[in-house]
């Protein structure tokens, strides 16, 4: 489950030092509600990472199909805006929830501007206030199921950070802000539209307590700024809309009711919503030719001894691991062939020149979809000096037997690299192809992805080829067949369980955990 800003979305493995209690601490409910059942373990170090998947939020032919449900929460300063959003997030009970907040997207202020807002002089209550523009797009690409970037806004200095905010991955998006019902773009990308209403008094004290003790502002400062700009903007811009709204809610967090409805609504969107992608694609009949897009690695003797060796269930366990990385080189090998190329001419020690050629691109990204694809890296980084690496973790729900997206971590502007999507088995196609999309959401272009598995079945094949026809598919074999359990067959076994792989980042135990 990815969490913003150390609160809804964590974005990178460190953040979790500050998100998990100290070893022997009671754990505390989490900010978003995890399933009721027991939920998946990630474990890496001495850390334990409890995790909510992500279900598909595309169909068979790898588009997406259904976008996030946005609530807009629109209200009065000091309202109880963020408490309702909160409330809502813990009865909504569902993984992968993002609140945004519209106070990310206020301009940047011109020296004049900063001048006026350190003497308390500028309006912030005000529509020109914020970048409509660029909330506008952010939103509609989350909605999207697209990568996007947050600004973060200094309410001391009245500036934005230098870094901004990766989000990406929301079933369930709550906007809020003052001004979220001020703009018609703004208004048609809100699902539902709920208005907080306050008494003026309490809205005051509120607002007096928040901007003097976080935002370190003085008690003369905060109440002039209120009579000058916030109580008449409340009146002339955000009282209006309260007609726009589909729910109003009085008393803000406290009113249980007006939250539960809202939870009851969104869940039967969500319900609506619900794909079930393994299970179209395993039931596919695939009766066309492999696809032009696939490269098979030729079936010299020295391959095929190498995979009588690695499907044989007498091979040992160390044998079995020498002689899957000896594959794996040869696979990686094979794979850099397809990488973009020009001319180019040097000059030997000798003083003559060569024309030789160069890899013609920005950069090389290793991405692996763990577990087991995480076994191929240590041949990967071995032929690609300095390659950077990613982390996809997809797990089936073993109630719906759907992939669901776990965790992430990619390296930043991967979008102008080619990537090499790596995982040891491709069955069905339904992870690999949550791992396409998810590179997709971030803008890597399809025909700079690689998908690379030393082995696939047909119909992982077919489902890859036929959602993203612009996706290399490489391999060093395919077999036929699916059994019940959807394993490839005759197959090589389990690499995150059965047979297990050292990793350079991570080692494997029995059962398939990281640890």
């Amino acid at each position: 489950m990815y969490m913003y800003e150390d609160e809804y979305f964590i974005h990178d493995i460190d953040s979790l030092d500050r998100l998990l209690p100290p070893a022997g601490a009671p754990r505390r409910k989490s900010a978003t509600s995890l399933s009721k059942t027991e939920p998946p373990l990630l474990r890496t170090g001495t850390r334990t990472i409890y995790t909510a998947g992500r279900p598909p939020w595309y169909d068979e032919h790898g588009a997406q199909s259904k976008e996030a449900f946005v609530i807009g929460l629109c209200g009065g300063s000091a309202s109880g805006k963020t408490t309702v959003a909160n409330k809502i997030i813990e009865a909504l009970d569902v993984p992968w929830v993002v609140l945004l907040s519209m106070d990310s997207f206020y301009k940047v202020l011109s020296p004049e501007e900063q001048a006026l807002a350190a003497k308390n002089d500028y309006n912030f209550d005000h529509p020109g206030a914020f970048d409509f523009e660029l909330l506008v797009s952010t939103l509609r690409k989350l909605k999207q199921g697209k990568s996007v970037k947050i600004p973060v806004y200094d309410f001391t200095t009245h500036r934005r950070h230098k870094d901004w905010k990766n989000v990406y991955g929301a079933s369930v998006i709550i906007f809020e802000g003052i001004m979220s019902f001020a703009d018609k773009e703004l208004l048609q990308l809100l699902d539902m539209k709920i208005f907080v209403d306050a008494d003026s008094d309490i809205r005051l004290v509120r607002r007096l307590r928040r901007d003097i003790t976080e935002r370190g502002r003085d008690i003369e400062g905060v109440i002039k700024q209120y009579n000058k700009f916030v109580k008449p903007a409340f009146e002339q811009y955000i009282e209006p809309t309260m007609r726009l709204a589909d729910i109003v809610v009085p008393r803000g967090g406290g009113n249980m009711v007006a939250i539960d409805l809202i939870v009851q609504h969104v869940h039967s969107q969500l319900e609506e919503r619900e794909l079930s992608v393994r299970a179209l694609l395993a039931s596919a009949q695939q009766t066309q030719p492999l696809p032009q897009t696939l490269s098979v690695l030729e079936s010299t003797p020295q391959v095929r001894g190498l995979h009588t060796i690695i499907r044989n269930k007498e091979t040992s366990r160390d044998e079995f691991i020498f002689y899957s990385k000896r594959l794996m080189r040869l696979l990686i090998e094979h794979a850099l062939t397809f990488l973009p190329s020009q001319p180019c001419s040097i000059q030997t020690p000798q003083g003559h020149e060569y024309e030789g050629c160069s890899y013609n691109g920005k950069g090389i990204t290793g991405v692996s979809i763990l577990r087991a694809g995480e076994t191929m890296e240590p041949a990967l980084r071995a032929v690609c000096k300095d390659v950077r690496i990613g982390k996809i973790l997809i797990q089936t729900n073993l109630d719906s037997g759907e992939p669901e997206l776990h965790y992430l971590r990619l390296p930043k502007d991967i979008s102008e690299d080619h990537v090499i999507l790596m995982d040891s088995t491709v069955s069905t196609g339904a992870a690999a192809m949550m791992a396409v999309r998810v590179l997709l959401d971030h803008e890597v272009q399809e025909d700079k992805i690689m998908l690379v598995s030393l082995l696939m079945a047909e119909l992982g094949v077919h489902s890859v080829a036929y959602a993203f026809p612009k996706v290399k598919i490489i391999t060093t074999a395919v077999d036929k067949g699916l059994d019940d359990f959807l394993h490839v067959i005759p197959g090589i076994g389990n690499f995150a369980k059965d047979q297990t792989l050292d990793c350079s980042e991570s080692k494997r135990v029995a059962g398939g955990d990281i640890v």
